[in-house]
C-alpha cells in the first residue's frame, strides 16, 4: 500500500505533520497502536514559536510576562501560552488520512517503507514520530503536580528555584513551575529540570507538599496529579526521524511541542529541518546539558539569575531559536560574562566538549 506520507506515531509531533500534510492534499497515512488514545500531559510554548495556522482556541491560557527565580526574582519578557491540550489534540485533525492502528516493527526511511506487526506493508515519504525510549544512559525530566483552585494561584512561574521546597542544598535540585490552566484551575508542579537520574515522582511529590505548606497553599491530597517523566536527550536527526526522536527536545529545557509544531510544514515539503546551523546549535544547546548536569546543586539558582539577566532576545534566541547560531554564541557569551569564575570554568569544559 501507498502514501505521499507514512506517519509513525501520533503524539504531537507526528498528528502535527500528519495535519499539516493533509491541509497541503497529500494523502497521508498514519500508523499508531491506540490513535485515538487521548493526551494528558500540560503543554505550553512562548507565543513567538508557535506557527500562524494554530487553532488559537486550542490555547487554555495566555501570560505576559511570567516570573523566573534564581535567588531573585525576574520579569521574562516574552508571552507564555498554555494549551488546552484536548484542544490542542482536535484541532489538529486527521479528516481524510487512513489511520492504521498497529504497531510499526520496521522503518526504512531510506527505501520509503514501513511494515507494522499486523503484516501490513506501506511505502512513501516516512516520518518516524514514535518518540524516545527510556534509557539510563539518557538524562530526563522528570516531574509531579497537582491542579488547585484558582483562588489559590502565586503569580505565574516559569521556574522557581527558591530554597523552600525541604531539599538540602547538595541534593539534586528541582523547581517549581505554576501556570494557569484556563477557567477556575492552576498547575503547581514540582520539576527536575534534568537528571541522570532523574529525580522520582515520589521525592518530588515531597518537595511539592513541602513548598506548598511554606507558601500557605493548603492541599486535601485529592487534588488530580500530573506526572511527567522522558528523556531530553538521545534524539538524532536523519532517517526521516522528527519532533523528540529527531532532536528536537531542547535539553536544556524539554520543551519539544513548539518546535515539532513550528516545523511540520517544512517536513511536509520535504525540506531540512536541520541545516548546518541548526545542527551547530544543537551542539551547542547539547554542551549546555552537560554543563547543568555537572554544576554543584547549590549553585544553580546562581546559574539561572544570570541566564535571566540577559537581554530578552539573548533569552528567545538560546531558547527557541532552533537554527539561530549567532544568537545562541552571542547569548553564551553573554552567560559567561554573567558567571562567577567557578562556575564559567564548568561552562568552559561542556562547550569544549561539545563533539563528545
Amino acid at each position: 500500500m501507498r502514501a505521499d506520507l507514512i506517519i509513525c506515531g501520533l503524539g504531537p509531533a507526528g498528528r502535527a505533520v500528519a495535519h499539516r500534510g493533509l491541509a497541503a492534499g497529500r494523502k497521508v497515512t498514519v500508523i499508531d497502536p491506540r490513535p485515538e488514545r487521548v493526551w494528558t500531559p500540560t503543554y505550553a510554548a512562548w507565543a513567538d514559536e508557535l506557527p500562524g495556522w494554530i487553532d488559537r482556541g486550542a490555547v487554555a491560557a495566555t501570560v505576559d510576562g511570567p516570573s523566573a527565580w534564581g535567588t531573585r526574582e525576574h520579569r521574562v519578557e516574552r508571552v507564555y501560552q498554555v494549551f488546552d491540550t484536548a484542544g490542542l489534540q482536535a484541532s489538529l485533525t486527521l479528516e481524510g488520512a487512513t489511520v492504521v492502528a498497529d504497531r510499526v516493527v520496521e522503518v526504512d526511511a531510506r527505501a520509503g517503507v514501513v511494515r507494522t506487526a499486523g503484516g501490513q506493508t506501506w511505502t512513501g515519504r516516512v516520518v518516524d514520530a514514535r518518540g524516545l525510549t527510556r534509557s539510563p544512559r539518557r538524562a530526563e525530566q522528570t516531574a509531579y503536580g497537582v491542579i488547585l483552585a484558582r483562588d489559590e494561584v502565586e503569580p505565574t512561574f516559569f521556574m522557581d528555584w527558591r530554597a523552600d521546597n525541604g531539599a538540602d542544598p547538595d541534593q539534586t535540585p528541582s523547581f517549581l513551575y505554576v501556570v494557569p490552566l484556563g477557567g477556575d484551575t492552576v498547575l503547581f508542579e514540582e520539576t527536575c529540570l534534568a537528571g541522570r537520574p532523574a529525580l522520582t515522582p515520589d521525592v518530588l511529590r515531597h518537595r511539592l507538599e513541602h513548598r506548598l505548606s511554606a507558601r500557605g497553599i493548603p492541599i486535601s491530597g485529592t487534588e488530580p496529579v500530573e506526572r511527567v517523566r522522558f528523556p531530553v536527550e538521545g534524539g538524532k536527526p536523519g532517517r526521516g526521524r522528527f519532533g523528540a526522536a529527531g532532536g528536537l527536545t531542547h535539553p536544556a529545557t524539554g520543551y519539544s511541542v513548539a518546535a515539532a509544531l513550528a516545523a511540520a510544514d517544512t517536513v511536509v515539503a520535504g525540506d531540512t529541518v536541520w541545516t548546518p546551523q541548526a545542527r551547530a546549535v544543537a551542539a551547542l544547546r547539547r554542551a549546555g546539558l552537560r554543563a547543568l548536569l555537572d554544576f554543584p546543586p547549590r549553585d544553580v539558582g546562581v546559574f539561572f539569575d544570570a541566564f535571566f539577566r540577559l537581554p530578552a532576545p539573548l533569552q528567545r534566541s538560546y531558547l527557541s531559536g532552533h537554527d539561530d547560531l549567532r544568537g545562541t554564541l552571542a547569548a553564551m557569551r553573554a552567560l559567561f560574562a554573567e558567571l562567577p569564575p567557578d562556575l564559567r570554568r564548568g561552562l568552559v569544559t561542556a562547550v569544549l566538549g561539545v563533539n563528545r
